[in-house]
């Protein structure tokens, strides 16, 4: 009965030692695609930062047109009530 079970256990060390073998390729494919993606994201971080400096021109922008409008709405206004 013992001889049985540690025939077992070997067996199934072995196979254990296979599938880490096979994982430890994997990973090393996996780690030089992260360094790609690293790489990639740094450089979208910088086209974000630019558009977000952007965006931030644009609200103010659109905060001046806003103004912009309103007062043109109120000079139609006035004409229309001149005619």
């Amino acid at each position: 009965m013992m001889m049985l079970q540690q025939k077992h256990n070997h067996q199934r060390h072995h196979h254990q030692q296979q599938q880490q073998q096979q994982q430890q390729q994997q990973q090393q494919q996996q780690q030089k695609q992260q360094q790609q993606q690293q790489q990639q994201q740094q450089h979208q971080q910088q086209h974000q930062q630019q558009q977000q400096q952007q965006q931030q021109k644009q609200q103010h922008q659109q905060q001046h047109q806003r103004q912009q409008q309103h007062q043109q709405q109120q000079q139609q206004q006035k004409k229309k009530k001149k005619i």
